[in-house]
């Protein structure tokens, strides 16, 4: 079994040797490598990773290629979510954003390079037909206009009044939790893994999304752009409803908490079911006590 360090390393090294293959532009390859490759956690591909093997999949070229469609994904609403007419933020990754480096069009091109080829990834490998079929439209979903986009559409609506603790929560689950919840729950479609077992996965997704979410809140208020690589306390400065704004700190840490019991059962949940115990998940769950 790999390590969380070793699963990112592998997904570091396959983004850096792969991508310039399906770009046909100098310029666009040259926009989406500079916001692909600028570092990341890269939690998203290694949930799937880390998830496939446990269920005994072997980590082949082809199930690294699909498990990194979604960090395609996820870096082309980074591009998007940055440009001047959403957040207009100037740092990302502890680099200047896109738009700030290659302009708004090619930022534009750029994250839609990254969102048309994370499909493309899922589809131009060895696993079975019905995979492909079971991720494309699970990524669809999870991206798309009853997924993160809608998410992203109501936090933009969300600033001109102050949302409650479930339309927030809602705003969260779509915004953030449907990729990440697609991230593990892809593991498990990629091993064949049994219904029960893709609940119980879902079901941990959905709990770490919205500790992720509830984390990255915390964050802007409490960290410095060094310590986050983008800037800080800017949420509040676009009237964005927030865990914090909503419930104060204290009451945005409770939330995390709970967020983070629900993931650790569904965790337990899953390794009752399984012959080893899904050590992996509790490395990706020490991401909040740093």
């Amino acid at each position: 079994m790999h390590k969380l360090s070793e699963l990112q390393t592998l997904i570091n090294d396959y983004l850096a040797a792969h991508l310039a293959v399906d770009v046909d532009q100098p310029q666009l390859q040259a926009a989406m490598a500079y916001s692909l490759l600028a570092g990341g956690k890269r939690l998203r591909p290694a949930l799937t990773l880390g998830v496939a093997e446990l269920l005994g999949q072997e980590l082949t070229p082809a199930v690294v290629k699909a498990a990194c469609a979604v960090e395609l994904l996820h870096t082309y609403s980074l591009i998007h979510d940055d440009l001047p007419a959403m957040d207009n933020d100037e740092l990302r990754r502890g680099v200047p954003t896109n738009h700030k480096k290659f302009g708004a069009g090619m930022a534009t091109l750029a994250g839609d390079g990254l969102l048309t080829l994370a499909f493309t990834w899922l589809t131009e490998n060895e696993l079975p037909l019905t995979t492909q079929v079971q991720l494309v439209k699970s990524l669809a979903r999870a991206a798309g206009p009853a997924g993160m986009v809608a998410g992203q559409a109501k936090d933009i609506e969300g600033e001109k009044e102050e949302l409650t603790l479930g339309q927030l929560q809602t705003v969260h689950a779509q915004k953030t939790g449907a990729l990440l919840a697609y991230a593990v729950v892809a593991g498990g479609m990629i091993a064949q893994a049994t219904p029960q077992v893709i609940g119980d996965l879902f079901a941990f997704g959905k709990a770490y999304g919205l500790a992720f979410q509830i984390q990255d809140d915390l964050l802007d208020v409490t960290a410095t752009s060094a310590e986050v690589g983008k800037e800080v306390h800017r949420d509040a400065a676009a009237h964005k409803n927030t865990y914090p704004g909503l419930l104060g700190l204290a009451g945005a840490q409770a939330s995390l908490a709970q967020a983070l019991t629900t993931a650790r059962q569904a965790r337990d949940a899953l390794g009752a079911q399984l012959a080893v115990q899904p050590q992996i998940l509790d490395e990706f769950l020490a991401y909040f006590e740093r």
